[in-house]
């Protein structure tokens, strides 16, 4: 399973796909709902566009970082896989568990070419 893998086994799997990603965490499990890390990469002349499905996961739990290379990471954790919900002093005990489990996950993939770092 790819979330047992040391940092440097991942980059190298990472390197040997020319096209492919790396999942650890919640987003390598994938046994609930939704998986995190669905992506879609487009490319024009002078930019890349890439859009990372993470649902569950607020813009301030996650970090993105581009290397001038195109590689790219997304690292964060999820909460809303789990089983009480506390919100405005209330507690809802879920009665389905549709969304990824909760927990820590990153995701890193390349970019079809390199980025100036200018440019970002």
């Amino acid at each position: 399973m790819l979330t047992e893998l040391t940092e440097e086994e991942k980059n190298n799997v990472l390197s040997a796909a020319k096209d492919g990603e790396v999942l650890t965490g919640s987003a390598a499990k994938g046994m609930i709902g939704p998986i995190l890390g669905k992506m879609d990469i487009g490319g024009h002349e002078d930019s890349y566009k890439f859009c990372v499905s993470l649902p569950g996961v607020a813009r301030e739990d996650c970090t993105c970082d581009l290397a001038p290379n195109g590689h790219m990471l997304i690292k964060g954790v999820t909460t809303t896989g789990e089983k009480i919900l506390y919100k405005n002093s209330m507690r809802f005990e879920k009665l389905t568990q549709n969304l990824s489990p909760a927990g820590y996950f990153s995701i890193s993939f390349n970019l079809p070419g390199p980025v100036d770092s200018l440019q970002m």
